[in-house]
């Protein structure tokens, strides 16, 4: 049994979910949701914020493996830059705790999920939902890309 944590990484939400790889092959959803940090925060509060968030939450859970999600170019360079700092803090607080991240673009995780690189996100969210065998589609959307980041990666180790 493998526990894989899928991270959607963001500086004002970071999303997070946790799938189990049953002895059956099937995949349970153990735990999903976000990390949040105020918006009146400066930059830096809120990189040390998530950091603490996350390594509380990884000694917690002890996952056995971690994905994130590749940042893509974004026409918003303030965004892609905020991201970028989230993921440099998320990958460090990975590598403290001893997991070795891999990483998704979204096409990667859209085609691993749901068949198909360009895929809708409810197309996506969808598929999280069955594939998890959950009742209602995951929410907060962070979460349910977190979810399907650790699907993704949960199928591409197995292989």
């Amino acid at each position: 049994m493998t526990l894989a944590l899928g991270i959607d990484p963001g500086t004002a939400t970071t999303g997070y979910g946790l799938v189990r790889l049953t002895r059956d092959g099937s995949l349970v959803a153990v735990s999903f949701g976000i990390f949040t940090t105020p918006k009146e925060a400066s930059a830096s509060s809120r990189l040390e914020l998530l950091y603490r968030d996350l390594s509380i939450f990884l000694k917690k859970n002890k996952p056995d493996t971690a994905a994130v999600e590749k940042l893509f170019f974004s026409k918003n360079v303030k965004t892609a830059l905020s991201v970028g700092q989230a993921r440099g803090v998320i990958l460090l607080a990975l590598h403290k705790a001893g997991i070795e991240p891999f990483e998704y673009t979204p096409n990667e995780v859209k085609q691993a999920v749901a068949g198909y690189g360009s895929a809708e996100k409810r197309q996506v969210q969808e598929m999280v939902r069955v594939l998890l065998q959950l009742e209602s589609t995951p929410k907060p959307d962070d979460a349910a890309d977190a979810l399907a980041i650790a699907i993704t990666h949960l199928n591409t180790r197995r292989y």
